[in-house]
């Protein structure tokens, strides 16, 4: 039996971040820095960031420093990266300088390749002998694998992306299963993706993306590898309860719902005979978000509690749901009275009725340069009063005029 390959899954950091005015960029750092440290505890021949490096297609300075600054330092413990772009990752970006990181250890995939080839790839041990064949799949955009074609139905389009998906990785797995034969070696074979699965658990940082009018691929399209690493959503999970695809999830919670999440990268072994093992190593939480409900009587007591979790260098962000007393017109004066002195800041106040305003205790309102167009426009629409069809059909509009945007930046 061969040596088992060890393998970290990640995806969905999302760096450069606006989280309702606040950088994420210490959260980032310490994540990076712990995340080292796992590498060299538990000897991880190689990370996998299944997507979503970025935040945006055009992060700020900070970000892309500290992305650098990683594949740096990882460079250092002997371990391989594997980087595949996500849908917030901009091809261009992610895409110029790949020839480079190659040299420090690390392989980038921002895009579907035009020579399927280059997106296999032999994992190997620390000592330089092959653990395993990767089939390095970013996400699929409808132009990587479809032409398109004039008179097609909404459900027929879904059905020709779903089979050019499906043909994409199954591509793939044979490309795979030449190159285990050439090497001679009963290695292992693993696949990524970026995208939604049937079946999987999403959150409001999600924002969806469809691969055209495809909104979830189902798991039997797959093929039959021995482990698939998934990134876009933020909940960790198994896929349809299947130990062989997984998300590992974002490794911070980028939303007031995934505040209580327990955060996670995946070990992953494998060996000749396949999969070995899965285990999570839990994420340490450096920022505290709590979500918290109430009338205003019972808020006292429950921001007083929260209090206990932060400090003044390190306020708890909170996000207040105001129940029964929702009506009231100072309602904002009345919370910034409770939270007067202690450790917590208030990023949005929800109304139970479904106002919410942000930023409320700060003179600086949300900018353009913190929204992604996608929230822009969700922002927009939500002003209107439109039945469910109509907002679809918007939202689809919308994604193909980005998309047409995307595709003529390359």
């Amino acid at each position: 039996m061969s040596k088992p390959l060890r393998i970290l899954h990640t995806s969905d950091w999302h760096l450069g971040q606006h989280f309702m005015g606040k950088t994420r960029h210490a959260e980032h750092q310490q994540f990076c820095a712990w995340l080292i440290e796992q590498v060299q505890a538990h000897q991880v021949d190689a990370v996998l960031i299944a997507g979503d490096i970025f935040d945006t297609g055009a992060p700020p300075s900070y970000a892309r420093e500290q992305y650098s600054d990683f594949i740096v330092e990882l460079r250092q413990t002997g371990c391989a990266l594997v980087v595949l772009g996500g849908n917030h990752d901009s091809v261009a970006m992610l895409g110029e300088n790949k020839r480079l990181l190659a040299q420090l250890g690390a392989r980038v995939i921002p895009s579907v390749s035009d020579d399927l080839a280059e997106q296999v790839l032999v994992l190997d041990h620390r000592d330089g002998t092959p653990g395993a064949v990767l089939c390095a799949i970013p996400f699929i955009r409808p132009r990587d694998v479809l032409l398109s074609q004039a008179g097609q139905s909404g459900a027929d389009k879904q059905l020709q992306l779903q089979q050019a998906i499906a043909g994409h990785y199954q591509q793939l797995f044979e490309l795979a299963e030449a190159k285990r034969a050439e090497l001679g070696l009963p290695l292992p074979i693993v696949a990524t993706g970026h995208l939604t699965t049937v079946g999987a658990s999403a959150s409001e940082s999600v924002r969806e993306i469809y691969v055209g009018t495809l909104e979830s691929f189902p798991t039997n399209a797959f093929p039959a590898v021995d482990y698939i690493a998934l990134g876009h959503i933020h909940r960790p999970q198994k896929v349809a309860g299947l130990e062989h695809i997984r998300y590992c999830g974002s490794p911070i919670a980028l939303s007031f719902d995934e505040a209580r999440q327990q955060k996670e990268v995946l070990l992953v072994d494998l060996d000749s005979s396949g999969l070995q093992q899965v285990s999570a190593l839990a994420v340490p939480r450096t920022q505290v978000l709590l979500s918290l409900k109430g009338t205003l009587k019972e808020l006292q007591a429950l921001i007083t509690d929260a209090a206990q979790q932060g400090t003044d260098q390190q306020p708890v962000w909170l996000e207040i749901q105001v129940s029964a007393d929702d009506y009231l017109s100072d309602l904002q004066v009345r919370i910034a009275a409770l939270c007067e002195g202690l450790p917590v800041e208030v990023l949005r106040i929800r109304r139970e009725r479904g106002a919410a305003t942000t930023n409320l205790f700060s003179d600086a309102k949300e900018t353009l340069d913190e929204l992604s167009p996608e929230q822009v426009f969700a922002q927009r629409l939500s002003t209107e009063s439109l039945d469910k069809v109509d907002e679809v059909r918007l939202q689809e509009l919308y994604r193909e005029m980005l998309e047409r945007l995307q595709n003529e930046r390359g």
